[in-house]
């Protein structure tokens, strides 16, 4: 099994509740709520990028 590098929010709060982002191959990025998740969420960088941006903007 691959071994990524998770990445921590910078928002997170103190304790568990984080989202941690790594890349994988095949041009997609993971999502996940601990950096040894059980389910990932999968997506492409655009839609990352889309969803970071109204996020950002407070759209969402």
């Amino acid at each position: 099994m691959h071994q990524y590098q998770w990445q921590r929010s910078s928002r997170c709060a103190s304790g568990d509740s984080c989202v941690y982002v790594t890349t994988a191959p095949g041009d997609c990025v993971l999502v996940a709520e601990s950096p040894a998740p059980t389910r990932v969420l999968r997506t492409t960088p655009a839609a990352w990028a889309a969803l970071l941006g109204a996020v950002r903007a407070r759209r969402l």
